[in-house]
């Protein structure tokens, strides 16, 4: 039986060239905003925060920039800079970047009208659990990557400081107000982050397809962005320059953001926290990559006739193989999407996962994002998570 919500209050900017747009819409009330910016120097490299803050200039908005955000943004980030927002009376914030920058000013936006700091407010783990009495800060978010879809959800993902917790937390506030999705801005990416933040676009897709959450305009969406990231993200990453494989990873971008509002992630997104927060260097893409074929291999028993849709949405001719084998053909597909896109010379190990550490990472996700492992379409004993994640680091 058919029963669901659909709120999604961003007012959503797309397509090339939209990024002018700025300095004619209509923005939130107010005459200062802080432009928030990635540590890498990348926007200003690019000559992309020029262009904003000329945009908003052209309004008469004043901008302070804030620019130490991190990969991985991490929750003494998020302090420092509602600190000073706070202090300058900003009146609303502008997030340029990928989707650290973004997540992080989504925190930066509810810390800019509440009292206390980031992890007060995380409601897993150790957070303090604690309600803000005030809405976000109006935010303008501008994507530079296509990848989280962070755009189009409330949602937030931060590291605690010196620990090892990476946990997302928003409420109807933290919504951006406007979104501005440019492709335009992408074409820069390098394409190892082409590849770490679109395949993190087909998980988003198949994940809230999956979801016990799912529903009808989430499943359209869905499917629609693993049609498209499976066929365009190997162009994407091969030719950077190719205006339409950007534009197209950018709508499913968006897209799949869409889904994590309508529906939501399951344990796959809860057991690559623990990843990436176990090991901050490590890109949350080649976290999912990794874990992806242990873990889904485990789920098809459980729905078969979603899997068998994913593996048509990829293009697929299931309807040649025997009736029981169908839902496995999405498993095939997803090794050469994977092969692809360049993952299969790329490890864990790398960023020093360990095999003795299993059960901690395990533990660790169950702690922090043991919400989604009650959206997952099975149930999956701690013995279960332990083999995945073994395998996963083991290649």
């Amino acid at each position: 039986m058919l029963n669901f919500q659909i709120f999604i209050p961003t007012r959503i900017v797309f397509g090339p060239g939209k990024l002018a747009e700025l300095g004619t819409l209509p923005l939130p009330k107010g005459k200062k905003a802080m432009v928030v910016i990635g540590e890498s120097g990348a926007m200003i490299e690019n000559g992309y925060l020029d262009k904003v803050q000329a945009l908003l200039a052209k309004q008469n908005i004043s901008t302070v920039v804030f620019d130490n955000i991190s990969p991985n943004p991490k929750s003494d980030q998020v302090d420092e800079a509602a600190k000073i927002a706070r202090e300058k009376g900003i009146d609303f914030i502008v997030a340029l970047g990928g989707g650290s920058t973004i997540d992080a000013s989504k925190a930066i936006a509810l810390l800019t009208t509440n009292v206390g700091k980031c992890w007060d407010y995380m409601q897993a783990g150790s957070g303090g659990g604690v309600n803000p009495e005030n809405p976000a800060a109006p935010l303008i978010a501008i994507p530079t990557t296509a990848g989280t879809g962070t755009e189009a959800d409330q949602w937030a993902v931060i590291n605690k400081s010196g620990g090892i917790e990476k946990i997302s937390l928003g409420n109807d506030s933290t919504f951006p107000t406007i979104s501005i999705v440019d492709p335009e801005l992408m074409v820069s990416v390098p394409p190892r982050t082409t590849a770490y933040t679109g395949i993190d676009t087909f998980f988003h897709a198949v994940e809230t397809f999956l979801s016990t959450a799912h529903q009808p305009m989430s499943d359209m969406l869905a499917l629609e962005a693993v049609h498209l990231s499976s066929h365009y993200l190997p162009m994407a990453i091969a030719e950077g320059d190719n205006i339409e494989a950007r534009t197209v990873m950018a709508w499913s971008s968006t897209a799949a953001g869409m889904c994590e509002t309508l529906s939501r992630c399951i344990s796959q997104h809860a057991l690559e926290h623990a990843l990436s927060a176990k090991y901050p260097d490590l890109p949350h893409g080649l976290g999912l990559a990794k874990l992806s074929v242990p873990y889904f291999k485990r789920l098809i028993p459980e729905s078969p006739e979603r899997f068998e849709d994913l593996a048509m949405a990829m293009g697929y001719d299931t309807q040649q193989f025997d009736e029981n084998m169908r839902a496995t053909v999405f498993l095939e597909g997803l090794r050469s999407l994977l092969e692809r896109a360049g993952f299969n010379e790329e490890s864990l190990k790398d960023y020093g996962a360990k095999e003795e550490d299993v059960a901690e990472l395990v533990e660790i996700a169950e702690q922090t994002m043991g919400k989604l492992f009650e959206f997952t379409p099975a149930k999956m004993e701690r013995e279960d998570l332990e083999c995945i994640m073994s395998e996963a680091i083991a290649g």
